[in-house]
C-alpha cells in the first residue's frame, strides 16, 4: 500500500529550519552582548585602576614636591651659613692686623720730631695725616715707613707750613699701599 503524507513536511521543515536559525541569531546576540559587557567591564576596571594610580602619583608628586622645597630651603640656608662663616673666619685672621699695623707704626714715628692727627685705612691704602717739625723729620719718618715689614710703597701726597703756638711745623699727608698678608 502506498502512503501519502498529506503533512506538510516541508513547510514543517522551513519552520524548524527558521527556528533553528533565530535560535542561532539569538544564542549569536546573546554571547556577542556578554562579550561587549565583559570588555566595557574590563575598560570600566582598567580605567579606575588608571584613575587610582595616577591620584597616588600626583600625591607622591606633591609630597617630592614638598621634599624639594625642603631640599632647596636647606641649601639657601646652607648657602647663607656658608657665607657668614667665611666672613667670620676673614674677620678672624685679620682681627689682629690693625694692632700689629699700629703697633709698628709707633715704632716707625721718630720720637718728639712727627706727630700723627689721623690713620684712615680704605681697603689696602693707608692715609697718614700729621705734624712734623720740618720737612727733614718727614723724609725720614717716610723713609722708616718704607723700610717697613707691611708696607708696600709710601707717597707723599701734600706738605704745607702751619704756624701753631708760634712755631711754624709742617702739615703733611703720606699715602701708603700695604703689602697683601701671605
Amino acid at each position: 500500500m502506498i502512503r501519502i503524507n498529506l503533512l506538510p513536511y516541508r513547510e514543517r521543515e522551513k519552520k524548524e529550519d527558521i527556528t533553528r536559525q533565530v535560535v542561532v541569531i539569538v544564542i549569536t546576540l546573546v554571547v556577542f552582548l556578554l562579550v561587549i559587557g565583559s570588555f566595557q567591564l574590563y575598560l570600566s576596571i582598567s580605567t579606575s585602576s588608571l584613575e587610582k594610580n595616577i591620584k597616588l602619583q600626583e600625591e607622591e608628586l606633591a609630597r617630592l614636591t614638598k621634599t624639594i622645597g625642603d631640599i632647596e630651603q636647606y641649601k639657601l640656608n646652607k648657602s647663607t651659613l656658608e657665607r657668614k662663616l667665611a666672613i667670620i673666619n676673614n674677620l678672624e685672621e685679620n682681627r689682629l692686623a690693625p694692632v700689629m699695623m699700629l703697633d709698628e707704626l709707633s715704632l716707625l714715628v721718630p720720637v718728639k720730631d712727627v706727630w700723627l692727627d689721623k690713620i684712615s685705612e680704605k681697603g689696602s691704602e693707608i692715609t697718614i695725616d700729621g705734624m712734623a717739625r720740618n720737612n727733614i723729620a718727614v723724609a725720614h719718618f717716610m723713609k722708616n715707613l718704607s723700610g717697613a715689614n707691611s708696607v708696600k710703597t709710601v707717597d707723599l701726597l701734600a706738605t704745607r707750613e702751619k704756624e701753631i703756638s708760634g712755631m711754624k711745623l709742617q702739615q703733611f699727608i703720606i699715602s701708603c699701599v700695604k703689602k697683601k698678608a701671605p
